[in-house]
């Protein structure tokens, strides 16, 4: 092409490099700031906004209206939707959701978590007539699900007090956890206890029960979790049941996906 010589190129492919360098660090943190960006990534903050600016062009990532930060927006996790269909946890996990599903009669959720949120990527709805739960592609703040709070729990803690320091906590319900003092000491029993208990943290009348799904490297990569209305929950009755059932599913697609836990 005239006009396009080897400098040109050269300079597109490292503008190339550095917007991905800036979704990947809003991939780490979730919502930054053009200055946020600029000192992580050591660009200039002319450079960060220009590249922002043709990355929110193009749909990647979307501006918070409020805080005027940048996230990744669901574009992303769409495309990376389609490949776990094919080949990722989603297509390992179904097997395993369903026959969970048809253990306890109730909703089955996969989720994975991207910054700070929870992403639903599959479902299988209960048999009841009667559902509360939320649907594949819906997103909520990884600090009051069972699911953002089981792969906190394992999550390395550099990375994770990088997530929680990304995070403005807001509460939902009069069970929502928003002192990071506390929710650090709950995540400390869920590491204890190898699963996480959403009551009614996130809406009123949903309980869950989830369990973390771990890679080859043992790195928490998603969470598996079973969901019920409150009023159908016996304690005495169901948490033991819902909780080992979650917990033996998530090992066992871990172990499919080349995770060996340590004897």
């Amino acid at each position: 092409m005239q006009g396009y010589d080897a400098e040109d190129r050269s300079n597109s492919v490292k503008s190339v490099m550095k917007a991905f360098l800036i979704m990947e660090e809003l991939d780490k943190y979730g919502e930054l700031s053009i200055g946020e960006l600029s000192d992580r990534l050591h660009m200039d903050k002319s450079t960060v906004h220009r590249l922002i600016n043709t990355i929110k062009d193009a749909g990647y990532i979307n501006q918070n209206p409020d805080s005027r930060k940048y996230a990744n927006s669901l574009k992303l996790l769409a495309m990376g939707n389609r490949v776990m269909d094919k080949t990722g946890v989603k297509h390992i996990a179904r097997p395993v959701m369903e026959e969970l599903a048809e253990q306890t009669g109730e909703t089955v959720n996969l989720g994975v978590l991207a910054g700070n949120k929870i992403f639903y990527i599959d479902k299988l709805e209960s048999s009841s007539t009667i559902k509360v739960g939320l649907g594949i592609g819906t997103n909520v703040p990884c600090y009051c699900s069972s699911l953002g709070k089981v792969i906190l729990a394992y999550t390395p803690e550099k990375e994770r007090q990088n997530v929680l320091g990304n995070t403005t906590f807001e509460i939902f319900t009069d069970h929502t956890i928003t002192d990071i003092t506390l929710l650090q000491e709950e995540l400390k029993k869920i590491k204890n206890v190898g699963y996480a208990v959403d009551d009614e943290e996130y809406l009123i009348g949903l309980i869950c029960f989830g369990a973390p799904i771990f890679d080859y490297h043992g790195d928490p990569i998603a969470a598996i979790s079973v969901s019920c209305p409150k009023y159908r929950y016996d304690p005495d009755q169901h948490l033991a049941f819902y909780t080992e059932l979650v917990a033996e599913a998530a090992e066992r697609i871990s172990r499919m996906l080349g995770f060996k836990p340590n004897i």
